[in-house]
């Protein structure tokens, strides 16, 4: 049985409002004279409000290529990172010496060493620290993350892991990319990091009131690689998105989740908290139907996405963090965290409160 001791979400200090974005990029010209109509629509029809970035909007125009966007994603990765693990670690009662693993996770920026290597040192963390530096998995990393400080701290159940996620999807504009996918995106990503500090059963933070990680559940769905992820050129990260994965989400997961519950004895009716991933509008729609929720169950995931935008493998653990503040669901009910992303894969944890 794994603890979630805390879990933090941090922001970057420049946030916007959706219309000041959508006329940055127009100015930069991101969205030619043709395209303004359809950019527009996609802004309003994205129901973000509000989006946090890793610089000021002035100084994307600046951005040269992958080389100077992954100096910016390190700089900002760093800063951010240090919040993160530090408020979390902060809010568990623990330090940075008592940590045993790192596991971090990013799709939106490169570094060697990694992360989580930079701040071990920087924190005071132990020599013989843990790291598992996770990329590749997107949008479901944070949920995948959080299975995975479970897998470790079932055998360890006096240990402290750590997840932390750090995402600064701005950095991966592509300037002179004219595709749907990239406007859609453009409308969509913000920048954000979240950091949760998980323990062992039998560690003296192992608090009763804590809720607490059962099982975890990954699902890769066949010859789907295209659905989603980046195509690596030599101006940056250029997204692929299909307008085909609200469907996928619509006709697969429903019984994927069903599957998983049941191996636990949990009906879905039972679950007092959907910890969803906001992938987009027509994604929550889908994942809302194919689940038979009620419109209240993934209030927080929508109020995520108009607050500040898709973050990524970070979205999940801040709709986690706002959950574990603002609405605590009842004690002893089952919870789950759900999110998607390339593979086409979906990752699913299931919590008791």
């Amino acid at each position: 049985m794994t603890r979630i001791a805390a879990a933090c979400a941090v922001l970057p200090p420049y946030r916007y409002q959706q219309d000041e974005i959508r006329d940055a990029l127009v100015a930069m010209g991101v969205v030619g004279e043709r395209e303004v109509a359809v950019h527009e629509r996609l802004h309003a029809a994205s129901t973000v409000r509000t989006r946090s970035l890793a610089m000021p909007l002035d100084r994307y125009a600046a951005l040269n290529g992958l080389g100077a966007a992954n100096d910016a994603f390190i700089e900002g990765a760093m800063e951010l990172g240090e919040r993160a693990i530090t408020s979390a670690l902060d809010e568990a009662g623990l330090r940075p010496p008592d940590v045993d693993l790192v596991v971090s996770t990013s799709v939106t920026g490169l570094a060697v060493p990694s992360i989580e290597a930079r701040l071990a040192w920087r924190l005071g963390m132990r020599r013989d620290v843990k790291r598992v530096p996770m990329f590749g998995l997107g949008c479901v990393a944070g949920a995948a993350g959080l299975s995975r400080l479970h897998d470790y701290l079932e055998g360890r159940p006096e240990g402290v892991a750590v997840l932390l996620s750090v995402e600064l999807c701005s950095l991966t504009l592509q300037r002179t990319d004219g595709s749907a996918a990239n406007l859609v995106a453009g409308s969509l990503f913000g920048d954000g990091a979240a950091a949760v500090v998980a323990v062992g059963r039998d560690h003296p933070a192992a608090s009763d009131d804590a809720p607490t990680v059962e099982a975890g559940r990954s699902h890769l769905y066949p010859d789907t690689e295209e659905l989603l992820g980046w195509h690596i050129r030599d101006q940056g990260f250029r997204i692929v998105l299909s307008g085909d994965l609200p469907d996928l989400v619509r006709s697969q997961l429903g019984g994927q989740v069903r599957e998983f519950l049941d191996d636990h004895d949990v009906k879905p009716q039972e679950v007092t908290a959907w910890v969803c991933h906001p992938g987009g509008p027509r994604v929550i729609e889908a994942v809302q139907e194919s689940l038979e929720l009620p419109a209240r169950a993934l209030e927080s995931t929508w109020r995520s996405l108009a607050a500040v935008g898709n973050l990524s493998s970070a979205s999940v653990l801040h709709i986690l963090s706002d959950t574990l503040r603002s609405r605590r669901p009842l004690a002893g009910t089952p919870g789950v965290v759900l999110a998607m992303g390339p593979g086409f894969s979906s990752e699913l944890v299931l919590l008791r409160w």
